[in-house]
């Protein structure tokens, strides 16, 4: 155990400390999180839109039936074009990271995503007697998010050279310091509109089929049970060396959460069968509950098991932050990071839950996630909220729970009995 510490420590920590700081990672992270409000907020609205729960003949879901198409509106420009926003919030945060105008970064980077699409002329006589140019929506979400995380970084990139080589017209001090940006950024958002606009409608070149072309095995194969089961290992497995094992995995698959999430959110929007299982919110509600490791079950453990003057003090503390998804004080208290008596249910726990609920959600126990509910609530009302409103999901839910439970149990009394002992000075 020692030399696998030491090896982890030595060998992996440093590597993946700096893998998950890695400046490009980060600003995907930082702008895909900075849109988190807007698809919480933006994808009850589809749910609102002839989705709720409840019966057919009701005056209500008539009436939400009927207006569906406006109801649905706020979604689309929230959540139907998040890779827009997320854009600009990439953009900032690497511009940042270079010690660069963060809003010069988040526009030339939205500039540089917008330059990749070719806007369609739509005659009068399609379109309610309104004649204008039209951007093809599907893109502008979930569909379009790896573009967006491409341009926005080479548009900045192309900032940082311009900054770095002196091609900038620098204004004297008396010069306002938003005039003297606007100045600063003038050759790089010559140089953004020249090469992406050649590229896009010179050269032709279709960057959204493209890039869909590449990333759909990686799409594919994430939603897969062992997938599900290779990214909740490695949470773990990170975790209790005392690496942050949720944000070295979510900053490299969140792109492709958001993508599955949305393809489910079409799906429901058309009617049709969802596609897509392992988005971010199946990790959230099924597998992760109280936190990474469903430590849930640990805390719960304390309170049961607990014979111990620390954790009787303890479990009573750490409780209801793990209700609410907040694990830090179980993780360090207890704690759970080198801990080799506890590391195991903790590992193998969200494996079990992850294979109970892919499998209750494959064979149509339970709905699909459609939605991202506020990450602080708790598990089964969370689960509840993001299956659009499954009650069955809120079952499974408590169920698991139940199941984290009576893992860590048997693991938990042995660790107590090991405290008590050194609390009697045995």
């Amino acid at each position: 155990m020692e030399a696998l510490t030491n090896f982890m420590d030595q060998k992996l920590g440093g590597p993946m400390t700096k893998l998950a700081n890695q400046r490009h990672l980060r600003a995907i992270r930082d702008g895909m999180v900075a849109t988190l409000p807007i698809i919480i907020v933006g994808s009850f609205f589809l749910i609102i839109g002839g989705n709720l729960p409840f019966p057919a003949d009701w005056g209500i879901q008539i009436f939400l039936k009927e207006n569906a198409a406006n109801i649905v509106l706020p979604y689309r420009l929230s959540m139907g074009i998040m890779a827009l926003y997320a854009t600009f919030g990439i953009g900032f945060s690497l511009a940042e990271s270079y010690d660069l105008d963060g809003l010069s970064g988040g526009i030339l980077g939205t500039l540089a995503f917008l330059l990749t699409f070719t806007p369609v002329n739509v005659p009068a006589t399609l379109n309610a007697g309104i004649a204008g140019w039209v951007l093809p929506m599907a893109n502008l979400g979930g569909g379009g998010m790896f573009v967006a995380i491409l341009t926005s970084m080479l548009a900045v990139e192309i900032f940082r050279f311009t900054d770095r080589s002196g091609i900038k017209i620098s204004m004297p001090e008396q010069v306002p310091p938003s005039v003297a940006r606007s100045f600063e950024a003038l050759f790089p958002t010559t140089i953004v509109l020249i090469l992406f606009g050649s590229i896009t409608y010179w050269l032709g070149f279709n960057w959204h089929t493209f890039i869909a072309q590449l990333v759909s095995p990686l799409i594919s194969a994430a939603d897969s049970y062992a997938s599900v089961m290779i990214q909740t290992f490695l949470n773990s497995f990170f975790w209790v060396f005392g690496i942050h094992g949720a944000s070295i995995v979510g900053n490299i698959a969140r792109p492709i959460w958001v993508v599955l999430l949305e393809n489910n959110q079409i799906a429901l929007e058309a009617g049709q069968a969802l596609p897509a299982i392992a988005a971010e919110p199946f990790f959230q509600w099924f597998i992760y509950i109280g936190g990474s490791g469903a430590t849930i079950g640990l805390a719960l453990s304390m309170l049961i098991v607990g014979k111990s003057a620390f954790s009787k003090s303890l479990g009573k503390t750490v409780f209801v932050p793990a209700l609410f998804n907040i694990n830090e004080p179980l993780m360090f208290g207890t704690p759970v990071v080198m801990n080799p008596v506890l590391m195991i249910p903790f590992v193998v726990t969200p494996l079990v839950l992850g294979t109970i609920a892919w499998f209750a959600t494959k064979w149509g126990f339970v709905n699909q996630v459609t939605q991202i509910a506020p990450w602080t609530l708790p598990g089964p009302i969370g689960a509840y909220m993001a299956t659009g409103f499954d009650w069955r999901a809120a079952v499974l839910s408590i169920v698991l729970i139940i199941i984290a439970t009576l893992m860590y149990l048997p693991f938990y009394k042995i660790y107590d009995n090991s405290l008590v002992a050194e609390e009697q000075g045995k």
